[in-house]
Order: structure tokens, then sequence, then C-alpha cells
């Protein structure tokens, strides 16, 4: 349910509303734009005969019942795009945001000079993950807590905010010791402990959409971030699980649209774990950008024959080098921009 104020309604008027909602032992999630308020409802289960009694308060002009199960996720609880703001690093405006590097922190030197070229290229944010999820237990897993330290040397060096991936509740606190951005796995999309327990770091979280999840049940997700009192997610298609096999995944470029029609969320397009391999990463890139994803997640390893993890999807410096001034092109063709490179 939302409550929709009337233009110029005090904050007076605001605050009866709210405190009204808030007896019935409902929450209140406000959204203010230029010209009125919006108050949104949530808690179940509302009164059949709430509509009336909120429609009777003073600078109250319509009350709606909303239908849709992800409630603070959609368009109705907040009719503005959402724009998260990290270290000077605009998501979700008019410019797209790059986000570049390692699958894995390896060491110092790796990732240093992965964020130096990703830099000089023209992204505006370090990935890397110090702890791993890895489908075999024999394989890489990360450096844990000197991979968050690493990452944090690389972005004291180049001024580039890091985002990492969190697996577990008990290292929400580690992880958001470092990181600037906390991002949930394909494999955790739908663990909804950890999402309500990271989403109260007060952190932005990235979201990555599940391996066979459904639009609804993405959003959903998010909706458990939002949920406890944390408005700034990012969503991330990644690619989903099909019969193909011909890359590591499908990338869902329809995603971009059906996701941005439903939400006010930015999103997001991960091409290297859809493609897989390093061949198809740029295509992939430029439809993302070209279908409207407000970023690009693409990752970057010095020498990616010798990675330990996800070698065959990352790019060369050099490689990606070449691939971010055609990112530019499609962006300026659909209307949106690549920021000028961070200053340290």
């Amino acid at each position: 349910m939302i409550v929709v104020m009337e233009r110029g309604a005090t904050s007076a008027q605001v605050e009866d509303v709210v405190a009204r909602i808030k007896l019935l032992g409902l929450a209140a999630h406000l959204s203010q734009g230029e010209e009125r308020t919006i108050v949104g409802v949530v808690g179940s289960p509302l009164p059949p005969t709430l509509d009336g009694e909120l429609e009777i308060h003073a600078g109250v002009e319509q009350v709606v019942r909303v239908t849709k199960k992800f409630k603070l996720a959609g368009w109705d609880f907040h009719p503005r795009k959402t724009t998260i703001t990290v270290r000077g690093v605009e998501i979700g405006g008019d410019a797209v945001t790059i986000i570049a590097g390692p699958c894995s922190v390896e060491s110092e030197e790796q990732t240093v000079s992965t964020a130096r070229a990703v830099k000089a290229a023209g992204a505006t944010m370090l990935r890397g993950g110090a702890y791993k999820p890895r489908t075999s237990p024999y394989e890489f897993r990360g450096l844990g807590r000197r991979g968050l330290e690493i990452l944090v040397l690389a972005r004291e060096e180049t001024g580039l905010p890091i985002i990492t991936e969190v697996m577990t509740p008990a290292d929400i606190e580690e992880v958001g010791e470092f990181a600037d951005v906390f991002q949930i796995g394909a494999r955790n999309a739908q663990n909804y402990l950890l999402l309500e327990e990271v989403a109260k770091f007060g952190k932005p979280v990235m979201l990555k959409r599940g391996l066979s999840m459904q639009t609804e049940e993405w959003l959903l997700a998010a909706e458990y971030v939002m949920a406890q009192g944390n408005p700034e997610v990012i969503l991330c298609e990644r690619g989903v699980r099909t019969f193909e096999a011909a890359t590591r995944n499908t990338l869902d470029v329809s995603s971009v649209p059906v996701v941005q029609k439903l939400s006010h969320l930015p999103v997001f397009v991960d091409p290297s774990h859809a493609a897989g391999k390093r061949d198809y990463v740029p295509a992939l890139s430029l439809a993302g950008i070209a279908a409207g994803a407000d970023g690009l997640m693409i990752e970057v390893h010095p020498s990616p024959d010798h990675a330990r993890s996800d070698g065959a999807q990352s790019l060369t410096f050099a490689q990606f080098a070449e691939l971010m001034p055609r990112i530019g092109a499609v962006a300026a063709a659909v209307g949106r921009s690549v920021p000028a490179p961070i200053a340290v």
C-alpha cells in the first residue's frame, strides 16, 4: 500500500501518517520527490479498513493498494530512479559505471598492477575476490583477509572504490571493514539470512542474479535487503543456466529492460561470467550497454592464462583498453556516457 501525500503537505502531516502506520505494527518507508512525498506501507496483514483510516488524515491525497510482491524495489514506492554514490562514483546516473579487476586476488603485484591498468583505461571501480565460492572444494578459494588488505592497497594506490564478495554472515564484519560495496554472488542470491544480515551493515549491496532465478525472485531477493532499511541495492545480470553449452551461461540481455520497467534499482551486466570465454566478452559488454545497463563488471588479469580462477574469461590489459572506447561509443549512441578516470 502507498499513501500519496498532497503537493505542499507539511512534514507534520507526513509524520502524523507515519505515526498511524507504526501504531498498527506496520513499517513506513518515505520517498520524497520534488513535488510530493509518498509513504510506503509494508507489513502483514494489512487491515481491510486501512485505506479509509489513512485517507482521512490531513495532507493525504490518495491511498493505493499495491499488488506486486516486491514493494520497495518497485516503482510504486519509489517513483524516481535510485542513484548510489560510492567514494565519488555515481551508480545509476547518466554515466555508465565500469567495474573491472581480477576474479581472485592472488598477490599484491597482480592486484595493484591490474588496478592501475583498468583505471588508466577508464574503469571507475575495482573488483576482486578475497573469499571465493568454488564448485570444487579443491580449487583456489581466495586469500581471505590478506586478499582484503591487498584490495585496500590497490584502492590507496589508484583511488578506485572496491567491491568484493561476502559469502557468510560470519564474514560480514571483516569484509565490511575493507569493502566499499558488498557483492552477493549467484550461489547466495537466495540466501535470505545473508541478505538480511549484510543489509544491516549499511553499505551498498550488489546482488547477482541466481543461476536459474526468475525476475520476480531476483527482485524479491533485493526486497530482503531493502526491508532491513538499506535502499542501496545494485542488481547484476550474469547469465542464467540453460541448455546451451557454447558459453558458460546464457546472458539474458532482455533482463535489463525488463527489470528497469519493474524497478528503480540500477542494473549491471557481468559479461565475463555469462561468456566464460574472453573472445565473447567484448560483444556481450556492448550488448549490455546497448540494452540500457547502468554498468558492467568485467574480469581483467595481467596474465589470464596463469590466473588461479576464471582465467579463460578474463581480458588482458590490452584487450580491456581496446574495449573501453567501444563501450564509450555505444554508451553515447544510447544517450549515456562513460565517466573520466578518477584522480587519485
